[in-house]
């Protein structure tokens, strides 16, 4: 594949071509199967874009033909790859076009990792954390708030990156220091992200505990003695130090089983929770 046609794409498309292939691209698991997973939806997908490079019937079923086999990353940023496919097809030569899948493979691994750190792991805790926070002040506006949310940086994001993946795509994968802005972005989206949680933690899971630790005392054959709080001495430690223990207690617990009896554990605590709230220890 020459250097040259890489770097200084023809573009053939216009924002029209790229909205009719954001619009595919949000139905895309529609067609999803256990042959070529999306490989389908993404044929579809991108076939308003082959249509257009490849006036001829016969070029045009070959080309949807290549894009009809085994593929799977994150919806998000399968939108990168979508765009930087139809460029793709519009720059290399026939002798060519057998680069394009081993590339779509090669970056549907490790995009689909960055697109679940970014967006399920990250955004998505982020913004169902605010909604929560409304929603348990009792109003309605809570989950509404990150639905919009949510969906602002979710949808904006994947036509951004079918328009990015192919207008400069290309020239993205040939500069090595953009690698170094991908990590760096990673690693700011998750340290927000952790301190959300974190925040959540603290605000929304109460456990506390009333036990309290009386230390007699015997001065001049008088008993007397202190009341030490357990929940004050937590406090003092740590404030909401059981409310972190029990999510990482659960957090735990759920890693370890692969989340398969996540119904078991909580019927679990609900007991617990009753049966220490009964004793008076919680």
């Amino acid at each position: 594949m020459s250097e040259e046609k890489l770097t200084a794409p023809e573009h053939k498309l216009n924002n029209r071509d790229i909205w009719r292939m954001f619009m595919r691209l949000n139905t895309m698991r529609i067609t999803l199967n256990y042959e070529t997973l999306q490989g389908v939806g993404f044929m579809r997908a991108i076939a308003p874009a082959l249509a257009k490079i490849y006036p001829d019937k016969k070029d045009l079923s070959e080309a949807m033909k290549r894009h009809l086999v085994f593929y799977n990353s994150h919806v998000n940023f399968d939108a990168v790859i979508l765009g930087l496919s139809a460029a793709m097809e519009e720059t290399t030569t026939p002798d060519e076009k057998d680069g394009i899948n081993p590339l779509k493979t090669g970056l549907m691994g490790p995009l689909a990792g960055l697109g679940d750190s970014l967006i399920k792991f990250t955004w998505l805790p982020i913004v169902g954390s605010i909604g929560a926070s409304i929603a348990f002040g009792g109003s309605i506006f809570g989950p509404i708030l990150m639905f919009i949310l949510y969906n602002v940086i979710n949808m904006g994001a994947r036509y951004y990156a079918v328009s990015f993946g192919y207008k400069k795509g290309i020239d993205f994968l040939n500069n090595n220091e953009q690698n170094d802005v991908i990590q760096r972005i990673s690693t700011m989206a998750n340290v927000v992200g952790l301190m959300v949680v974190g925040a959540l933690i603290s605000t929304v899971i109460k456990v506390k505990t009333p036990l309290k630790i009386v230390v007699h005392s015997n001065v001049s054959n008088k008993v007397g003695g202190n009341v030490i709080s357990l929940q004050t001495m937590f406090d003092k430690i740590m404030p909401g130090l059981l409310s972190l223990l029990v999510t990482v207690l659960v957090y735990y617990i759920l890693k370890k089983t692969n989340g398969k009896h996540a119904a078991m554990l909580i019927i679990a605590m609900m007991v617990v929770v009753v049966g220490l709230t009964y004793f008076k220890i919680l």
